[in-house]
């Protein structure tokens, strides 16, 4: 471990009206080290009582942030950003130690949520309304948009910094106030999210965060009659669950779920560029990204050449900790994702499918599993029609472009999509054909803090990013006055 030889894991907390909270007799949770299996930290659980006191610090700094000067956000905002991005090694450490990525990966992970916060900074100065030429003289129209009010944030453990920054600074910029549920088993970041914001001055109570039962902790903040919106990232079924609670209440949700984002390489692409892209991409998180090209179909004159350029990238991965300055895919975050990872291997194989590099996990502490290839496998597979969530990649040819499309949108899911071509025809076809909320050609390009995050069919709705990112979380009032 030549990042850190003597690794600290930094104190965990509760954070409630601007105070943050120990264990002091809770309820704790043991967080641990997915590269070697051992306890690295003690996290504690909101209480009944602590939920309630997290949602009435939100309603009280509501009533006077939502009045407060987008400049005033602004400068808060860009104070978060500076401190993150000075803070950013430390974050990255513990992201490695409880979540699992290489250190690499999680330092690009904070410094690209520090341009979430430096963006909103700038994008919350320009929340604008419009005024309406009236049909009758005297009369004035407005539409004014007004934040939503306090707001319920459910982060996942895969990028536990990014996905929670995205939530709190489009909540805060907007002028809303929140309480954050995080991942109980990647918890610093988020921790460490609420200590910048308190020091970049942030009134107490804006932001409050809590931890504990998931199911329990969800269902009780999106009863409360004190929520008025519901962010959620996470899996499908669980969102749906989220989602249809939230629908009973009349609660506005933005919903970012699950995808099995198909990669469509074309016979005329730069073959190796794009077999060298995706599978960097592919293995990126140890494939433990929403957004990773999980399902590769590849025009049959390019396959043997995508497939060999593809195998030797993965094959070539030094898997490790990620305190290892060598580490190129680290372990995965959760001891039960091995036998899942296994589980897809024997179904693949039961189906015809052939493993050319990888298939199983690799022996030793820690929840190791080898960079995969699989050919061979029919679409009604496991690993075509559910997302592995981890490091296994199937490759399938296909022959026409009707076919690959029919083929890509068979899925219920629509979150990201890949496609390489040089032809100007295909790229502007397949942009057009395929269900997705966000299309990737000839490069990786989404996640920006610039450009709007989300999907479509079960992959969820709403938009994080862009300057869709405050939709969510304003409401509009329109005003029509007589003089």
């Amino acid at each position: 471990m030549d990042i850190v030889t003597a690794p600290v894991y930094p104190d965990l907390s509760l954070f409630i009206d601007g105070i943050f909270i120990a264990a002091d007799g809770r309820v704790q949770q043991d967080v641990l080290n997915p590269a070697t299996g051992a306890v690295i930290g003690k996290l504690p659980h909101a209480s009944r009582e602590d939920l309630d006191a997290a949602l009435a610090a939100a309603d009280r700094a509501f009533k006077t942030w939502h009045r407060s000067s987008p400049v005033e956000r602004s400068k808060i905002l860009r104070r978060a950003a500076d401190l993150f991005r000075e803070r950013a090694p430390e974050i990255a450490r513990g992201i490695t130690l409880d979540m699992g990525k290489p250190y690499a990966e999680a330092l690009a992970e904070v410094m690209g949520g520090a341009e979430h916060a430096e963006w909103h900074a700038e994008e919350c100065r320009r929340i604008y309304g419009r005024v309406i030429p009236p049909r009758i003289d005297g009369v004035r129209q407005l539409v004014l948009r007004e934040p939503i009010g306090v707001c319920a944030a459910f982060t996942p453990w895969n990028f536990p910094f990014n996905q929670a920054i995205r939530k709190v600074v489009a909540a805060i910029g907007a002028g809303c106030t929140l309480v954050l549920k995080g991942p109980e088993d990647a918890p610093s970041a988020v921790v460490a999210i609420a200590r910048v914001f308190a020091d970049a001055g942030l009134p107490a109570g804006c932001l409050n965060l809590v931890w504990g039962v998931p199911a329990e902790v969800s269902d009780y903040l999106i009863r409360s009659p004190v929520v008025r919106k519901i962010s959620f990232t996470g899996s499908v079924p669980v969102g749906k669950q989220l989602a249809a609670l939230a629908g009973s209440l009349m609660k506005r949700c933005t919903m970012e779920l699950g995808g099995h984002s198909p990669a469509i390489v074309f016979d005329d692409a730069d073959i190796d560029r794009a077999a060298e892209l995706l599978a960097n991409m592919k293995y990126r998180n140890a494939g433990q990204v929403c957004v990773s090209p999980s399902r590769m179909y590849v025009q049959e004159q390019a396959y043997d050449r995508f497939l060999d350029k593809f195998a030797q990238v993965a094959s070539g991965l030094k898997v490790g900790s990620g305190l290892d300055k060598d580490t190129r895919m680290g372990p995965l975050a959760h001891q039960k994702r091995v036998p899942t990872m296994e589980s897809f291997i024997d179904d693949a194989d039961q189906r015809g499918g052939k493993v050319v590099v990888g298939g199983a996990r690799i022996e030793g502490d820690g929840n190791f599993f080898a960079p995969t290839v699989i050919t061979d496998v029919p679409d009604d597979s496991r690993l075509m029609t559910q997302e592995p969530f981890g490091p296994i990649a199937p490759i399938v040819r296909f022959k026409d472009f009707d076919e690959v499309v029919r083929r890509a949108n068979s899925l219920p899911y629509g979150l990201a999509s890949y496609a390489f071509t040089r032809s100007s025809r295909n790229a502007t076809a397949i942009a057009n054909a395929i269900e997705a909320g966000m299309v990737n050609i000839n490069h990786f390009g989404i996640a920006l803090s610039e450009t709007p995050f989300g999907g479509v069919k079960d992959s969820g709705y709403g938009s994080e990013g862009g300057t869709e990112t405050f939709d969510g979380y304003l409401v509009t009032k329109f005003v029509t006055q007589l003089n």
